[in-house]
């Protein structure tokens, strides 16, 4: 049985791509981007494997099979490329019993011509990508995006129904979303540059301070 190393999954997300949609975060990560506000899940960690199928099961029973989209990220979901094979083939089996179908949005650090070259059976089964490191030097990306080295790259017809009225969206349209659980706290989306400092000291002044940072 094939399994998946996973740091977190969480439904709904609304801030990485268009409409409600499952977020998966893969857990490991080779190419360690300065900046990442993800670092919790750069190291790889046997312990969080999940074998496909109960991660699949997990979404249908978390969205009742309603949702928009399925975004993919990490992490470096192609630094595990038989497992991101086999999920990806799982969505398509479960997005075939549907009467609308979700899209699946996938990001990565790596170039993409070297996904391209390298994994190019895997990019014919997702919709869109927004492929290229973070690069903290730059400006803000576009809408999804987190550097302006980044693009968002539709794929299938889907795709480009979906993402292709996006392309262009600004970066001031970027929103975050905050988890809460019992021992974290955990933001989803693309923050500007100084956002996730902003909260840092919000927080200390109310007396909330943050033990550990997967930010630095």
């Amino acid at each position: 049985m094939i399994s998946i190393a996973l740091n977190k999954a969480h439904f709904p997300v609304t801030v990485l791509g268009p409409g409600r949609r499952i977020g998966l975060w893969t857990q490991g990560c080779s190419i360690g981007c300065k900046g990442c506000i993800s670092q919790d899940t750069w190291d790889q960690d046997e312990s969080r494997r999940v074998p496909v199928d109960t991660l699949v099961a997990w979404c249908r029973s978390a969205c009742n099979d309603q949702l928009d989209g399925i975004t993919i990220s990490g992490g470096e979901p192609f630094d595990q490329p038989e497992a991101l094979r086999a999920l990806l083939e799982a969505l398509w089996a479960w997005r075939a019993e549907l009467s609308e179908p979700f899209d699946i949005l996938c990001y990565s650090g790596h170039p993409l011509r070297r996904l391209e070259r390298q994994h190019g059976d895997i990019l014919a089964q997702l919709d869109a990508l927004v492929p290229e490191p973070f690069v903290q030097s730059l400006p803000l990306g576009g809408l999804w995006r987190g550097s302006s080295n980044q693009p968002l790259v539709p794929i299938s017809p889907l795709g480009q129904a979906r993402y292709g009225p996006h392309l262009h969206a600004p970066a001031a349209a970027k929103r975050l979303q905050v988890s809460v659980e019992p021992d974290r706290i955990w933001y989803i989306g693309i923050p500007d540059r100084d956002d996730m400092a902003r909260v840092e000291r919000t927080c200390a002044e109310r007396g909330l301070v943050f033990m550990r940072r997967s930010w630095r």
